[in-house]
């Protein structure tokens, strides 16, 4: 995740970071510049189209649909942004969820191979989760067509929290620890399951694909049929002009794209890795 100042803006401007979309776009801009000015060129100087013709009224529709674009647009980045929030406050449950847990075993646990069994096992969830979360796999599972490896494998993040409450079991077994205890843990442990099948409906549930692909052919579609209505009123400018209006609304839909999954290898991703490493200094700190 990109460490930054919010409140500097002169390096938000015109500092350009290898995420910005900019960088990404840059190809298909170039591409819509050469095809605006060879509308233009058309419409001026070979069809001579002049500002009393038909096609000058082209703008009154891009005035319409422009609306409508915004709107699918807020919705769009809105809905990727909750699904990025949602998986940042799973893992901040999860850092919470390990710290109670260590807590309550540091003051239950006497004996040191106890302690040090779960000083080991509550670190491991949370790098045995980033590592499922960041398999390409994970993120298939819920596709009929295909025949994935890990569906062969075992769950790991299951296996170890089964690991976790056989622990838990056995130390009942030899009156280690009470019945009361024993039910004040499971909720700790219960909480793992919860957030692990969380953060995979995340991982697993794309947007629906006929919405996607809607947008992005919207956004072409409009961008295209720019050119057609603004040359007669701008000329050659409308190459810079249509172009501008195309990196907006693609960034916006490139944004969204990158957000939405949480759990990938994008700059703006959630530091998975780095949360399973603080967890681990901090059960280590606690037990």
């Amino acid at each position: 995740m990109i460490s930054y100042n919010t409140k500097d803006w002169f390096t938000f401007i015109f500092h350009f970071h290898k995420s910005d979309t900019v960088r990404k776009l840059f190809p298909i801009m170039i591409a819509i510049a050469i095809y605006s000015a060879i509308v233009g060129y058309l419409e001026i100087y070979y069809f001579k189209i002049g500002k009393n013709d038909y096609i000058h009224n082209i703008p009154i529709m891009h005035g319409m649909l422009g609306f409508v674009i915004s709107l699918l647009l807020v919705f769009r980045t809105n809905t990727a942004y909750d699904r990025w929030w949602e998986g940042r406050k799973l893992w901040g449950g999860l850092v919470n969820n390990s710290r109670n847990l260590a807590i309550k075993l540091s003051a239950m646990l006497k004996d040191e191979n106890d302690r040090k069994f779960f000083r080991k096992i509550i670190p491991t969830y949370a790098n045995v989760l980033h590592k499922h979360l960041h398999d390409s796999e994970t993120s298939r599972q819920l596709f009929d067509d295909v025949d994935l490896e890990i569906d062969h494998h075992k769950h790991k993040p299951n296996q170890v929290k089964r690991m976790m409450f056989h622990k838990i079991n056995d130390l009942y077994d030899a009156n280690k620890i009470t019945g009361e205890q024993l039910i004040i843990l499971n909720d700790e442990l219960q909480a793992f399951t919860d957030i692990c099948g969380a953060c995979e409906r995340i991982k697993n549930t794309p947007i629906p694909y006929s919405y996607s692909a809607f947008i992005k052919k919207f956004i072409f579609f409009y961008t295209m049929t720019l050119p057609f209505g603004y040359s007669v009123s701008l000329g050659y400018l409308v190459a810079p002009v249509v172009v501008f209006i195309f990196y907006v609304l693609a960034s916006l839909e490139l944004i969204a794209e990158e957000i939405e999954d949480p759990f990938g290898e994008d700059e703006n991703d959630l530091p998975t890795k780095k949360i399973a490493e603080n967890i681990k200094k901090h059960v280590e700190e606690l037990i």
